[in-house]
């Protein structure tokens, strides 16, 4: 089983897409081990994005995610991180195919809705750093007895 952080970013809260972005991911069979609204603090949303710290848009990017209040998610799920980009489209929205979060709802690569970790080691990191292990539940699985919480 993989994890990944998904985030609902400011642009998707303040267009009233929080819910359907939730439900995309959920049927597409991830599932919540970890979900909170929240306001980032400047120091975690820079710790969030460090690998663009050298890049033009760092500041900008940290300022955004910080503006607004975000959902933050931990998904888990076979080839989570895989199947949650997928779901979530190109990070341009323009190159993003219709189907998914982006290439139905947004509009320029700066308002892009929603983050979802890039690979398996950064998932791991990003939901670590969003939600301690008591935060963390392991969801609803089917057995043959039916629907079980784990």
């Amino acid at each position: 089983m993989e994890r990944t952080l998904i985030i609902i970013k400011p642009d998707a809260m303040q267009r009233g897409l929080a819910g359907e972005i939730i439900k995309r991911f959920e049927q597409r069979g991830l599932k919540i081990i970890g979900m909170k609204l929240l306001r980032l603090s400047r120091q975690l949303a820079e710790k969030h994005y460090d690998v663009h710290r050298e890049r033009p848009f760092f500041g900008g990017l940290v300022d955004y995610i910080i503006s607004a209040p975000v959902v933050v998610m931990a998904r888990e799920g076979s080839d989570a991180v895989l199947a949650a980009r997928a779901t979530i489209g190109a990070t341009k929205p323009a190159e993003a195919a219709a189907g998914t979060i982006r290439g139905d709802f947004a509009l320029e690569i700066g308002r892009n809705l929603v983050h979802g970790s890039d690979s398996v080691e950064n998932g791991v990191i990003e939901v670590a750093n969003f939600f301690s292990a008591d935060e963390l539940c392991g969801g609803w699985s089917r057995d043959v007895d039916g629907w079980v919480f784990e």
